[in-house]
């Protein structure tokens, strides 16, 4: 494969759907008749629009007061189109892998290479789109009839879609904040954050395992070892920085508050962006753990970024198959094989590496000549934000408006890489490998 077609092959497709999505968004986030007045320039227009589209939420203008209602209708659809597009790539490929079809097959899926007569790829398509409108939908309704009108229709769908789609996008200055006590208004976006994030082959069997739980015949199922798998590890990861934020963040809000707060906080902090306790007063001890959940993100499938769950549950198996002596890697009582523990291993290196890298860049373009003691807690800063936007969270302790032009376009970057990063492994990393007909000499290496 010569070096010209390896970037028209379909493995790109997500890569060039995105980047025209991004630059078609900013363009018309610099129109008149999005902005409420205030005029932003094109570097802040297409920060919006990488961060609309990755479905992140790092902002470098106040949503609600600089975006007219034409321009907040541009975010909503930018949100939907990354949120479900990579939703509806992603279940895809997972539904045309557990079929065992290959590669070349997945990216041009049809009846006849599935050899399935009942699949129907647009069938499965407008599957996707019919659940998460309905999701995103009965979150509006809930969110405008429990904030007492304090979210009107157009509000209450906007914060459906984003908290849904991850992105992590609120109206209000102080995002969520005025809401930190609301309790059903706090579940309510708990609940589409997780059901969001957790990915759409999950959403689909969820139906069935909620109905074998009420003894529903009709509706009964089972959740499959990948669904159950992702749901234990999702509530694992929100239980333990829910003990983390609760311990270590001392509130004066009340113990009932300080809890809701503490939770909500632990369910946006792997993809969502949205915050009830402001950020840039927490700790450093909280921010590190926001930073190690945040690379981790969401689910497979799913609207999330980051390395994803599974990932993690490989590593987690990979170091507990080291220390037992075990050949294979076992999760949840069965062995994951090689190829996909070599990936897990790979994406994991990769991602480290970048975010690191990018931190590194940020020390330079945000103050590269100043004294440490000048700048304290501006790494923490720094690498806080660079984690957030590789992992598509969104939340930020109010950095993101003064970064430089330069830093922009770093957090960028690593928005629209930490986007589509996971995916682009899977597929074009496969694409451009070459099988090796031979073995090397093994040589013995000092470690340690």
């Amino acid at each position: 494969m010569n070096f010209a077609r390896r970037f028209v092959s379909p493995a790109f497709l997500p890569v060039y759907f995105f980047a025209a999505t991004i630059l078609l968004g900013g363009v018309l986030l610099h129109l008149p008749a999005s902005q409420n007045g205030t005029a932003i320039s094109w570097i802040d227009a297409m920060f919006t629009s990488v961060s609309a589209t990755c479905v992140t939420g790092l902002a470098v203008v106040d949503t609600g007061t600089t975006f007219s209602t034409f321009g907040l209708c541009v975010l909503a659809v930018l949100i939907h189109v990354g949120g479900l597009g990579v939703m509806t790539y992603t279940s895809l490929v997972f539904y045309l892998w557990r079929r065992r079809v290959t590669l070349t097959d997945r990216l041009a899926v049809g009846e006849s290479l599935l050899g399935d007569p009942s699949f129907r790829l647009g069938r499965f398509l407008v599957h996707v789109f019919v659940v998460c409108l309905s999701i995103e939908t009965a979150g509006a309704v809930a969110l405008q009839a429990f904030t007492r009108g304090e979210m009107g229709w157009f509000g209450a769908f906007f914060h459906a879609v984003s908290a849904f789609c991850n992105a992590g996008f609120a109206l209000y200055p102080d995002n969520l904040m005025r809401f930190a006590d609301n309790l059903p208004v706090n579940l309510i976006f708990m609940l589409l954050i997780f059901l969001g994030g957790i990915g759409f082959y999950v959403l689909v069997e969820l139906p069935g395992f909620f109905g074998s739980l009420l003894g529903l015949k009709r509706l009964s199922g089972r959740l499959s070892w990948q669904s159950s798998l992702v749901i234990r590890t999702s509530l694992w990861l929100v239980f333990i920085g829910w003990l983390v934020f609760f311990c270590i963040e001392k509130r004066q809000d009340g113990l009932l508050t300080a809890m809701l707060q503490s939770l909500f906080q632990s369910v946006t902090a792997r993809t969502a962006g949205f915050n009830t306790m402001d950020i840039g007063v927490m700790t450093d001890t909280s921010l590190f753990v926001f930073i190690l959940l945040m690379i981790i993100g969401g689910s497979p499938g799913s609207c999330a970024g980051g390395i994803k769950t599974t990932t993690l549950r490989v590593l987690l198996g990979f170091g507990a198959s080291q220390v037992k002596g075990r050949e294979q890697v076992v999760v949840e009582g069965y062995a994951v094989d090689g190829p996909t523990v070599n990936k897990a291993m790979t994406l994991t290196i990769l991602a480290v590496v970048l975010v690191l890298a990018s931190v590194f860049v940020l020390t330079v373009t945000e103050g590269a000549n100043v004294p440490h003691q000048m700048v304290r807690g501006k790494f923490i800063e720094l690498f806080f934000e660079a984690a957030s936007a590789f992992g598509t969270v969104g939340l930020s302790t109010g950095l993101t408006p003064r970064l430089s032009v330069p830093g922009k376009l770093v957090i960028m970057t690593l928005m629209f890489v930490g986007r589509l990063g996971p995916i682009v492994f899977l597929t074009i990393l496969q694409a451009w490998q070459t099988r090796e007909h031979f073995r090397r000499a093994e040589r013995n290496m000092l470690i340690g």
